[in-house]
């Protein structure tokens, strides 16, 4: 199997004609130059990590439709999963910044962020074209 820099090096060539070694070093500096550009400030990664959870998904698409506030003890039969996994699930959305907790008395209400909307409407319209 070619290495990584025998690869580019073929890339290379069949991109400039011609290669050498300072061609390839070139690309490979380019290249962690990008790498340090693309993930310096990773800050999105929590949020699709969070998403990739299936009741955490479930939830935050739940509240992403209903528009407005739902009470945990709502969002419960929505998900097959016990209470407490329920609300370890939104207390994860929280802490990702998908999904808002509001406290009245007794009462934990959740809603979704612009961002998440955001994300899930994105989704729906890139799978719509697809």
């Amino acid at each position: 199997m070619a290495t990584t820099p025998d690869r580019i090096r073929r890339l290379l060539a069949d991109q400039l004609g011609d290669c050498c070694d300072s061609d390839v070093e070139q690309r490979l500096d380019e290249l962690n130059d990008l790498a340090d550009t693309a993930f310096a400030d990773d800050g999105a990664r929590p949020v699709f990590a969070v998403l990739g959870n299936e009741t955490r998904y479930r939830l935050a698409r739940a509240l992403s439709v209903a528009g407005n506030e739902l009470c945990v003890c709502e969002l419960e039969p929505l998900v097959d999963v016990s209470e407490s996994a329920v609300s370890h699930a939104l207390a994860d959305l929280v802490e990702a910044g998908l999904v808002t907790r509001r406290k009245d008395g007794n009462w934990r209400y959740y809603s979704t962020t612009p961002l998440t909307d955001d994300l899930l409407a994105t989704a729906d319209d890139r799978r719509a074209d697809a």
